[in-house]
């Protein structure tokens, strides 16, 4: 057998384990979910929670996080200092078994949670893993009348316990640390995610105390919610909310399974509805459930019953009208759950949701009882519950239909089966050659088609003033043939923002059957009008096309001058006022540029579509933010912004008033 065969042979040697820190170190992504930022963000995490789990043990009230500006951290609690000394029933230093041994710590006693009811770092794993995926990990503890000092580094002690006699005020355990690069993709941890973190455990945790020190900005936040939940629903509805604030606790024992133990489950609910904004957060232990789980499950299931039933009872459904969702609900609901239990099934050890049958069945028959002796003693607040839903509900069902007809109306090619009237295509399918010309009713169209060139240019009419669809809703707007028209021949779908209308965002600029989308109405007052009004459809429908800079607006010449049977074009008073000076020694005629309609084609294409001297306006992303500004003005609701507009430059425009 040669040495290469030998190689690849899978024999009783070729079975190896990985050992101590390499654990963790080379797959970091089954303790932490992730070997990138977000594994690093929880391993922060892990380290917080024993902290927090002090805390919720009445072991002090202030936890302190330092971000350093080489992107090392440090945490301080003033609980009972962390025991690191020697363990003679394990026969084994507890800082061995906290930082060195995975599945080890102080929350394994017993199901009744002997040192720590609710926990949240519940696994024993997280000190040991974070210790193991650092570059460096310190820890010092005061407790017992010594101070006790650690030091190691990737993975591995360095020194032994440092132990010496020591006076202090407060017992403390201290740890600071930098996530390995050689673990973790990314170490950079943003400070948002350390103000979000500690934010929600102060919510969570009322009375406790966050201070965050930040080295690299100099500042210093402070979070605290001495009544929790409450004092934050209160902060996120502000006096917005059309009910007030509930609040419920209970607490409960049960199991998931009759041969799984017994447990307990303590829950917190506040809630309040409200019209211009809802949110829903779940904590369990303290860990946000970022995907639920079972009180995501409980919440959804017990208002939908509570307020079906109500509407039921007080006859507000129409006749043959569907059940309420739990969608129609959370567009109007402010809520937050903070549960708690002492046995906890979580999906994963990132704990974001969790699964226990129990907390699910609980949550749900409590809430239940709670809500229903809220609708019956608070029966104007109920009733008001109740109709807003219904309007959220039938609002989102006119979108639902809306979304299928313009789905329906815009699927499929342009071609003899989905004809758009009098839309004349061009012949080449070079996207980056291809132009629509969308220009001002049928004898433009006359003009252009005779004056365009066929290969790459395309003509779209728009028959009369199209909607205003900064003002319409958009049943409305997708009920108007002209706009349908011009979305199918664009190609590329709508944009849609709209809370009951997200569906029917359609859009994808790989569709977009154009180049260049060129505007071409005729210079008057009408004109200009019809140009505002398309490209208001646009702004609103499709606005990455502006920003993408697609659109353009095609000048057209105010003035017709011949001389000598040359024809010259003026676009502005001012290039009349340069062309009449050359010609100022010989005999001219000149006149007002006619409508696009009367044109010759020979001139459309000189004047309006030869690439070569034609005259291109490129609608530009900055002028986007300009133009929406002044669409609102002049053809939106802000009615006193368009009094003022007139009274400020009305008198510039008296020239162009066609009044006989």
């Amino acid at each position: 057998m040669t040495k290469d065969s030998r190689k690849n042979e899978y024999g009783n040697e070729s079975i190896s384990s990985l050992k101590g820190a390499d654990r963790v170190r080379l797959r970091p992504g089954v303790i932490f979910g992730s070997d990138g930022l977000d594994g690093c963000e929880h391993s922060f995490f892990e380290i917080l929670s024993n902290s927090i789990d002090e805390a919720r043990e009445g072991h002090g009230n202030v936890i302190e996080v330092t971000r350093f500006a080489d992107k090392s951290i440090m945490i301080q609690d003033w609980g009972r200092g962390l025991p690191v000394d020697y363990n003679t029933k394990e026969e084994r230093f507890n800082w061995e078994l906290v930082y060195c041994e995975l599945y080890a710590g102080g929350k394994y006693q017993n199901n009744s949670g002997e040192n720590y009811e609710y926990s949240l770092g519940l696994n024993g794993l997280g000190a040991c893993a974070t210790q193991y995926s650092s570059e460096y990990f310190d820890v010092t503890v005061f407790r017992d009348g010594y101070r006790y000092d650690l030091h190691f580094e990737k993975g591995e002690n360095v020194g032994g316990l440092k132990k010496e006699k020591c006076k202090y005020d407060k017992t403390s355990t201290i740890q600071k640390w930098r996530p390995d690069i050689d673990v973790f993709t990314e170490i950079h941890i943003p400070l948002e995610h350390f103000q979000t973190v500690l934010k929600k455990q102060a919510v969570v945790n009322a009375g406790l105390k966050f201070i965050l020190k930040d080295e690299e900005s100099g500042e210093t936040f402070i979070y605290l919610y001495e009544n929790g939940i409450v004092d934050y629903v209160k902060e996120i509805t502000k006096e917005t909310g059309f009910t007030e604030i509930q609040y419920y606790e209970g607490s409960t024992k049960g199991r998931d399974r009759e041969d799984k133990p017994e447990y307990k489950v303590k829950m917190q609910i506040a809630f309040c509805f409200n019209n211009q904004t809802n949110l829903l957060e779940y904590y369990h232990n303290s860990s946000f459930l970022e995907y639920g789980g079972a009180p995501d499950k409980a919440v959804k299931n017990a208002l939908i019953y509570e307020i079906d039933k109500g509407i039921k009872a007080r006859g507000k459904y129409n006749k043959d009208e569907s059940k309420i969702t739990f969608a129609d609900i959370e567009d109007s609901l402010i809520l937050v759950v903070n549960s708690f239990s002492t046995i906890t099934s979580y999906e994963n050890q990132t704990k974001k949701s969790i699964t226990n049958k129990f907390i699910q069945e609980a949550m749900t028959d409590f809430f239940k009882q709670q809500l229903e002796i809220y609708f019956i003693e608070n029966k104007f607040e109920s009733d008001k519950i109740i109709e807003q839903i219904l309007v959220n509900k039938r609002s989102r069902e006119t979108a639902e239909k809306t979304r299928i007809n313009i789905k329906k109306k815009l699927s499929g090619n342009v071609d003899i089966s989905n004809r758009v009237k009098k839309f004349v295509d061009c012949r080449t399918k070079d996207i980056t050659k291809r132009e629509i010309y969308i220009v001002e009713g049928d004898s433009a169209l006359g003009a252009c088609k005779l004056g365009r060139d066929a290969e790459f240019q395309a003509i779209m009419p728009v028959r009369g003033k199209i909607l205003n669809c900064l003002k319409a809703e958009y049943d409305s707007i997708f009920k108007n043939e002209i706009i349908v028209d011009l979305l199918k021949v664009l190609g590329c779908g709508v944009e849609i923002k709209s809370k009951h209308n997200k569906d029917l965002n359609t859009f994808d600029m790989a569709n977009l059957r154009w180049d260049k989308v060129i505007i071409c109405t005729d210079a008057d007052v009408d004109g200009f009008q019809i140009r505002t009004l398309i490209l208001t459809m646009l702004y609103r429908l499709v606005p990455t096309l502006l920003t993408e800079g697609k659109v353009f607006i095609a000048e057209s010449p105010l003035f017709e001058i011949t001389c000598k049977n040359k024809a010259y074009f003026a676009y502005t008073e001012k290039e009349k006022a340069e062309i009449l000076a050359k010609l100022k020694d010989s005999k001219y005629t000149i006149q007002r540029s006619k409508g696009l309609g009367e044109n010759e084609p020979e001139m459309m294409w000189q004047t309006t579509m030869n690439p070569a001297s034609r005259r291109l306006i490129k609608v530009m992303p900055s002028d986007v933010e300009k133009t929406t500004m002044m669409f609102d003005v002049l053809l939106g609701d802000n009615l006193a912004g368009r009094k003022q507009f007139i009274e400020d430059n009305g008198s510039k425009y008296l020239d162009m008033i066609d009044v006989s």
